[in-house]
């Protein structure tokens, strides 16, 4: 059977863990530096993957207002990480097809779009790379929206566009399994690669203005949507398959071939992704993953944030007691050297999967980014290249794509 999403990786044990061990091990991170803060501040911070819309429409009094004491997204520590803007992911699990994951990602999207109307003073609903430059000149908090899966469009062009309409800016063109056009990276092949309608969804949302997210998808279909699109792609939310050997993760020649076509790598900050110790482990401690979530999902309601919440709590009581190895946030920034190296420094970025993975201890919530800035100093990088990585090159992905958008629309 195909793995089940990362989100929903180790469960077993739950229950005989000691309630002492359920909190997060206390970071380990250095004083940021007036420096390091500084230039933190100075640059425009993008993060491409979070997953807290799960919270928003299943969460009954989840409030973007408030500090909360689990997961990693709120106003009041993103405001104190220093991030900008904010792609929150519109996700359906890949077993929920047809006109209900049409539905279900249109309840997503308004609860991303109420969330901004309800604190009009914190957030921006953003649709371009201005509005998120106009979020900051307002001290506002950019949020924009990617659909992470293309099995929610219901193989139907005109779904695509009514996302686009309603504010998505990228697609991940597979989730977890395969669907009717495109083969997933955990799932068997069924198409090798994107199939002719596949690539014909490329091509819409190249004329869109779409990014392309080749997260999740298998290697064949990587290349096939390199090929076929005319815009730069992204990988909103992967890490490097050298250090952690994680299909989700890239290799070094995807990598290569991502940087030629002008995309960018948003390194994954899940815990499996950045840990090849702690991957290997966890698959071993996870026994059949598939009946646990079966059985984690029953007893949340089908309550998808409760599903990451439990998670996310269990797996870090285990590696702070030693039942999994201890990952550090430090880890991140090894994946961000090593796509440097391979890609060069204009083709890397964040992509953190905030509330939608286990975090490595130190990277508790938004309120720590400030770290991966002190980290990249510390490790040699000028200032201007670390503002390319915290969101620079993002925002020129962004823009290159809306230029191919209006060339191909005619409008430039």
């Amino acid at each position: 059977m195909p793995q089940r999403p990362i989100r929903s990786a180790v469960v077993l044990a739950a229950l005989v863990l000691p309630v002492c061990l359920l909190a997060q091990a206390p970071s380990s991170a250095p004083q940021v530096s007036a420096r390091a803060r500084q230039i933190h501040l100075d640059a425009i911070v993008i993060d491409t993957h979070a997953d807290t819309p799960q919270r928003m429409l299943f969460e009954k009094g989840f409030d973007m207002g408030q500090r909360h004491t689990n997961g990693q997204i709120d106003i009041p520590r993103m405001r104190e990480g220093g991030l900008d803007a904010e792609f929150f992911s519109i996700w359906v699990p890949s077993t929920v097809t047809g006109p209900p994951a049409v539905k279900r990602a249109l309840d997503l999207i308004d609860a991303v779009r109420e969330s901004v109307r309800h604190h009009p003073n914190d957030m921006m609903l953003a649709t371009s790379p201005e509005d998120i430059r106009q979020a900051v000149a307002e001290h506002k908090i950019a949020a924009l929206m990617g659909v992470e899966g293309g099995h929610m469009i219901d193989d139907d062009l005109g779904v695509l566009r009514m996302y686009y309409d309603l504010g998505v800016r990228y697609m991940t063109l597979t989730h977890f399994l395969d669907n009717d056009w495109a083969d997933s990276s955990t799932d068997k092949p069924k198409h090798n690669g994107l199939t002719p309608f596949g690539k014909d969804v490329v091509r819409e949302m190249n004329r869109l203005g779409m990014m392309v997210d080749i997260s999740h998808v298998s290697d064949k279909t990587f290349y096939d949507a390199i090929a076929v699109s005319k815009a730069p792609v992204i990988a909103s939310h992967s890490s490097a398959r050298a250090i952690a050997h994680h299909v989700r993760n890239m290799t070094d020649d995807m990598m290569r071939a991502l940087a030629k076509n002008g995309g960018v790598i948003d390194i994954n900050y899940e815990a499996s992704f950045l840990s090849e110790a702690y991957r290997q482990a966890s698959d071993k401690l996870g026994g059949d993953v598939v009946k646990q979530m079966d059985d984690m999902e029953k007893k949340c309601g089908g309550n998808e944030a409760c599903v990451t919440m439990e998670t996310d709590r269990i797996n870090h009581a285990m590696m702070t007691s030693g039942k999994l190895p201890k990952v550090y946030w430090t880890a991140i920034v090894d994946h961000i050297d090593h796509a440097v190296k391979v890609a060069g420094v204009d083709h890397v970025g964040l992509g953190s999967d905030f509330d939608g993975s286990t975090m490595p201890l130190g990277m508790a919530s938004a309120a720590d980014l400030p770290e991966i800035t002190a980290e990249l100093l510390r490790r040699g990088y000028s200032p201007e290249d670390i503002r390319k990585i915290l969101g620079g090159n993002v925002l020129r992905v962004f823009g290159e794509v809306e230029k191919v958008s209006q060339e191909m629309r005619g409008t430039k």
